[in-house]
């Protein structure tokens, strides 16, 4: 599965021109963690953060802190271009849904934004890895079904069962015409495209399995 069948497409964006303080009220509006910041192009130049808006810009209460010490005025950066982080993790739309996972856990990212060469195509959050995960089985078994009698031409020659996300395919009726190990691998690598699979296993045909009609005389 690619990070494309998962991600959200409509992306709430500022540009680098942006009020720092207009930033902060959609974050805050919206629920987000992370802005993306495009250019006028759609290229994507940088992220603003909750952390990055906030940093600084909440005054101190002069009741609750009597040493001033240090307490000089500062400009702050009105911008997003002037708050916002440059270097940006983003990934492929065509990226592994499982290598961007493991990005977000291993980095404790919240979100990252998708792309496609320069241009935001979209942005993919825990909340959307999640969804993908906790697809019901009846679904899942749906979508493999499918895939399966489609890429064989063979309706009803399948039994697909999924429990808790896990895949079985096994042939019920005819063989495959393929090299050995042909039919299962390529089976194997449809069933993991689909959203929430979390492992595949291709069994043998059952021996009663009737094989393709003789074509002696």
């Amino acid at each position: 599965m690619q990070v494309r069948d998962v991600m959200t497409c409509e992306v709430v964006t500022v540009g680098p021109e942006t009020s720092a303080k207009y930033a902060g009220e959609v974050l805050a509006e919206h629920g987000f963690t992370a802005l993306p910041v495009v250019d006028e192009d759609a290229r994507l130049v940088g992220i603003v953060t909750e952390a990055d808006v906030l940093r600084d810009r909440l005054p101190r209460d002069p009741r609750l802190h009597l040493r001033r010490d240090g307490d000089q005025a500062h400009v702050l950066p009105l911008l997003v271009r002037g708050v916002m982080t440059e270097d940006v993790r983003s990934v492929e739309s065509g990226a592994d849904v499982s290598d961007v996972a493991k990005l977000v856990v291993d980095e404790r990212l919240r979100s990252v934004p998708v792309v496609d060469g320069e241009r935001l195509a979209g942005i993919v959050s825990r909340r959307d890895l999640l969804r993908a995960l906790v697809r019901t089985d009846p679904e899942i078994r749906a979508e493999v079904n499918d895939l399966v009698e489609r890429y064989t031409g063979e309706l009803g020659a399948w039994d697909v069962a999924v429990t808790e996300g896990v895949v079985t395919v096994r042939r019920t009726r005819g063989e495959s015409m393929d090299p050995p190990g042909t039919e299962e691998r390529t089976l194997v690598a449809l069933a993991r495209t689909v959203g929430g699979v979390i492992a595949v296993t291709v069994l043998p045909a059952r021996a009663d399995v009737p094989g393709p009609p003789s074509t002696h005389g």
